[in-house]
């Protein structure tokens, strides 16, 4: 099943500022929901642990998340992959586009996925709806981070 989602958050600090943290694992680690490790294994890339509920399915997701097409400090790409066993895998990719907006920065981010498995078999609406409530959940950590929480 594939799944688009697109989104913006405005967050009260200079983009360089911004820039930093989102290429910082342990603040990546801490917004995260349900991440339990995040090691960075190169420049560029990390091995990922995240706990996940989506509806009635709980997996233990492992998987690789690289980041590419760098463009400090305005712009980069994510894309990774997980298994999460028997609930499935989940893979895909999303830009992440930084600009200064109002004395802070407008965070601007466009995701495409794929999931397959249990995961799948929720439909869509459940898993449109869970995808935006992570999302949501990780842009409210790291919007305090930013802040100076982490």
């Amino acid at each position: 099943m594939a799944m688009t989602m697109t989104g913006e958050v405005q967050l009260p600090a200079p983009r360089q500022v911004v820039w930093e943290k989102l290429n910082d694992p342990a603040v990546l680690k801490s917004c995260i929901p349900g991440c339990e490790e995040l090691d960075k294994t190169s420049d560029n890339e990390f091995q990922a642990v995240a706990k996940m509920k989506v509806g009635p399915v709980s997996a233990r997701f492992k998987g690789r998340v690289t980041l590419s097409d760098f463009d400090p400090p305005n712009s980069y790409k994510i894309t990774g992959e997980g298994e999460g066993g028997v609930a499935g895998f989940a893979k895909g990719g999303a830009t992440v586009n930084l600009q200064d907006k109002d004395g802070g920065t407008l965070l601007v981010y466009n995701v495409e996925a794929q999931i397959g498995g249990k995961l799948a078999q929720l439909g869509q609406r459940l898993i449109n709806g869970s995808a935006k409530k992570l999302a949501d959940e990780f842009f409210a950590n790291f919007a305090e981070a930013v802040k100076g929480g982490n």
